[in-house]
């Protein structure tokens, strides 16, 4: 079995829910960059410094400084059966920085030991899905008022906290993501094919149906 495991696909194809399952079913870490790097910022660690001043200033955090947080974190022993990475690489040339950190570290190896798996599904779905998402303050759980609705509207099932909206989640600022989405990272979904790790998933079922197809691609 991998023991790296990258997840590839649109906004809202379910990527984060299966990603959780996995991490905790397999018992490794959920490597999210996105909460990565807020923690450097909070924790005001001399990376998170670096990061905040770029994000202050309205500008994307340089990929340099993306992967020393994602070598830092990495680097720690709870990382040593393996990791999921969720929201790296985003790019070709992201996915040959990860190429070159896993070499630097000397833990795995991309073309041996990772599984990419793309989350294939129609974007007019993706649409429905992300204007009906909601997520919850607190814990962090995510529902869809359509197929993952919480037992009573607007309030999370696990800590009653009233569910949010996300200020991007609407149809205009979906649709420009999924443009971006095509753009930058698409063209990822060829690189894992040609180095032989890509492995494509069905994103259209349910969450209960999607968990169990992953769970036959990784433990094939």
């Amino acid at each position: 079995m991998k023991k790296v495991f990258i997840f590839l696909g649109p906004p809202g194809s379910g990527k984060g829910t299966q990603t959780s399952r996995l991490a905790d079913k397999l018992s490794i870490p959920h490597i999210d960059t996105g909460s990565l790097l807020r923690k450097n910022i909070q924790d005001e660690t001399t990376l998170g410094k670096i990061a905040k001043g770029y994000i202050d200033k309205g500008q994307l955090v340089p990929l340099e400084v993306v992967s020393s947080v994602i070598k830092d974190r990495l680097m720690k022993d709870d990382c040593n059966n393996g990791y999921i990475l969720d929201g790296f690489p985003r790019s070709i040339e992201q996915a040959h920085e990860l190429e070159k950190i896993m070499s630097e570290i000397g833990k795995f190896s991309l073309k041996n030991d990772a599984l990419a798996v793309y989350f294939d599904i129609d974007n007019e779905i993706l649409v429905q899905r992300l204007i009906n998402r909601r997520s919850c303050p607190k814990c962090g759980t995510i529902y869809n008022l359509i197929s993952n609705p919480p037992k009573i509207m607007d309030y999370c099932d696990i800590c009653d906290s009233k569910l949010q909206t996300r200020k991007d989640d609407n149809e205009e600022t979906a649709r420009l993501r999924f443009e971006t989405y095509e753009k930058e990272t698409a063209p990822l979904y060829g690189f894992f094919k040609e180095i032989g790790i890509l492995k494509e998933l069905k994103a259209d079922k349910p969450i209960s149906e999607i968990w169990e197809n992953l769970k036959n691609i990784i433990f094939e």
